[in-house]
């Protein structure tokens, strides 16, 4: 009797311990997981207001990753930065016509990038555009400079002249007095470089926009896309000011507009986009966005503003990027790509 008793008592033992146990399992694994939520930071970066959002199960986890990508973009700033002395940028130009100079793997990749830009884009797209840049001064000097000086300042520019040792890892700037100003392209690169950063701790969707360029990656909570506006270039008023918006996923869209930078002078505008071949502001078009898969070409390749609007478009075409224009008509085209996702607000601003 003792040992029958015993025995019942393990077993009794036994199946509640087994039972607690399936409970235990059965509620665990039912348990939800926490919902996920989006988490938003802005900060100023190269000059622009830069406002990462993430979606993430943790606020530990989606402030984490933010402030990494924040501390990525600050890092690129320092290096690629036309306006640091410090910076390897700045460093190049000063060794312009006298020496190579050493840069770091990030810098030589977006001068890598760039000039492979220029070279699609015939030099429409020229990051030693500098010296008349700074001769123009939009948006602050309201004057137009004379002709005399505008083709002087033209012999320094040609992206021809930038010679780039991948093995060395060195960049060479071949006449005395050029420049490299990556402001065209570093906008939509160093958003790759962010969304790298923000995958790598694990956030599998998000929106990274600094000041025209917007990278979308992954899906919203709601299982969308990220839907971004295009901007009005000219508004009539602040309900006016989104023309057309796209749900964005896995892509970057970007924007050059006369509108960014300019003075009007007699009726005239006169804009920060500078022709290389002419050294005056492109005519053709109020805006040019391009969607494309990685930031730096959509960045990039949105100076085709500068090639007008004939070439540019063929030439986003044959690339397989997607674009939104308005020409100087105030005429609205979508490329064929993009008309089924594209919703319109206005026909003809």
């Amino acid at each position: 009797m003792k040992r029958y008793l015993n025995k019942s008592i393990l077993n009794a033992l036994f199946l509640s311990f087994l039972f607690l146990f399936l409970s235990f399992i059965f509620l665990f694994g039912c348990a939800k997981k926490p919902a996920e939520q989006i988490y938003r930071k802005s900060s100023v970066v190269m000059d622009s207001l830069v406002t990462i959002t993430v979606v993430s199960d943790s606020a530990q986890k989606a402030n984490r990753a933010i402030d990494a990508a924040f501390a990525e973009l600050h890092h690129l700033e320092k290096l690629i930065s036309f306006w640091d002395p410090k910076s390897e940028i700045s460093e190049i130009g000063r060794q312009a016509g006298i020496k190579p100079v050493k840069v770091s793997p990030e810098t030589l990749d977006i001068m890598e990038k760039a000039v492979y830009v220029s070279r699609q884009t015939g030099g429409a797209f020229d990051g030693t555009m500098g010296p008349v840049i700074r001769l123009w001064n939009i948006p602050y000097s309201k004057r137009i400079p004379d002709a005399a000086s505008i083709k002087n300042a033209l012999k320094l520019v040609g992206y021809k002249n930038i010679k780039i040792d991948q093995k060395k890892s060195t960049v060479y700037l071949a006449k005395k007095g050029m420049t490299f100003d990556t402001g065209g392209i570093a906008k939509g690169w160093a958003n790759d470089y962010a969304e790298a950063v923000l995958k790598a701790h694990g956030i599998k969707a998000g929106l990274i926009a600094v000041a025209g360029d917007v990278k979308a990656f992954g899906r919203k909570p709601d299982g969308h896309g990220w839907r971004v506006g295009v901007e009005n270039p000219r508004p009539k008023g602040d309900k006016d000011r989104i023309i057309a918006s796209l749900e964005a996923f896995d892509e970057d869209v970007s924007t050059s507009g006369d509108y960014e930078r300019y003075f009007i002078i007699n009726g005239v505008m006169y804009h920060h986009l500078l022709d290389p071949r002419t050294g005056y502001p492109a005519r053709g078009f109020e805006s040019v966005t391009v969607i494309a898969p990685k930031g730096v070409w959509a960045d990039g390749f949105c100076k085709i503003f500068i090639m007008g609007p004939q070439k540019g478009p063929e030439l986003a075409k044959k690339l397989g990027f997607g674009t939104i224009t308005v020409t100087s008509d105030g005429k609205i085209h979508v490329s064929d790509n993009l008309k089924n996702r594209v919703t319109l607000y206005k026909q003809h601003l």
